[in-house]
């Protein structure tokens, strides 16, 4: 069996954040050629799942950076989550650097997720995060915390470097980044590399290739484990540095111009095939 590993954001998706008509009909081909897919991705599942084309498509969800893995059928295959003291440290020392912070639970995101996030400006972002309070968080039922993302503006770029150097030494965690305003923090038994390995364990399959895709730092776990590691042309440089080729950008069809034409997995067809 061959496997199609793939990032949502800055990959499948194009700017708008969503899937093209080229992107939807290599898809669907490489299913049909019996290609195991995979979506390896830093969102929630809940936003996953909102994407025009996701719903018609019947495939694993690796979430939160390999955090929470869903089977074919949206059943929980495998979760790990940050300890709770380890989770309050991790905090305040975000808090004191200055940055906000978004945590991903089993409750959902709070304040919020990052998509909503993402065409706000400056003054609304600072509306979400102003005077949030996080300890609410403490009064919901089971709490599982799978993720935090520490973000900023783009002009304030200095504190992401000081997040990384300051949770350096934190052994219970690992940290990517899949923009360069942020750092995604989550239990270091979550990465996309891993979780990778981790289904093949659990659905006591081995795949013989694996084709990795992907524009992002938290990309680079899942190229790791990958017989052939694809980099979008939107990549930034030291990513596609660690890949076997790279492709167009994700506003070009990179994903399905890859797929047709440089490794050749299927063959180009006509989109407006596509309904």
């Amino acid at each position: 069996m061959k496997c199609v590993s793939i990032d949502l954001d800055g990959t499948l998706l194009n700017s708008q954040h969503e899937i093209s008509k080229e992107n939807i009909l290599a898809l669907n081909e490489l299913q049909q050629q019996g290609y195991e897919i995979i979506l390896n991705t830093g969102r929630a599942y809940k936003d996953i799942v909102k994407i025009n084309g996701i719903q018609d498509l019947e495939i694993p969800i690796i979430c939160l950076n390999g955090s929470v893995l869903y089977s074919k059928t949206g059943n929980l295959l495998f979760e790990t989550f940050i300890p709770i003291p380890v989770y309050k440290k991790i905090l305040s020392i975000l808090q004191r650097i200055g940055v906000y912070v978004l945590v991903y639970t089993n409750h959902g995101g709070f304040p919020s997720t990052l998509p909503p996030l993402q065409r706000k400006s400056n003054e609304e972002l600072a509306v979400v995060f102003h005077d949030y309070q996080y300890d609410e968080i403490f009064n919901l039922e089971n709490l599982k915390i799978y993720k935090l993302i520490a973000l900023v503006q783009n002009d304030q770029l200095e504190k992401i470097e000081e997040v990384k150097k300051s949770l350096n030494n934190q052994v219970e965690i690992a940290m990517a980044s899949s923009f360069p305003n942020n750092v995604e923090i989550t239990s270091n038994e979550a990465q996309k590399g891993q979780a990778l390995l981790r289904y093949q364990q659990i659905m006591n399959v081995s795949f013989e290739e694996i084709f990795a895709f992907g524009d992002g730092g938290n990309d680079l776990a899942q190229f790791e484990v990958a017989t052939t590691s694809v980099a979008m042309g939107n990549a930034p440089r030291y990513v596609q540095e660690k890949a076997s080729i790279v492709t167009k950008t994700n506003n070009e069809d990179g994903f399905a111009y890859a797929v047709c034409n440089l490794l050749q997995l299927i063959q180009p067809q006509e989109p407006s095939s596509v309904r």
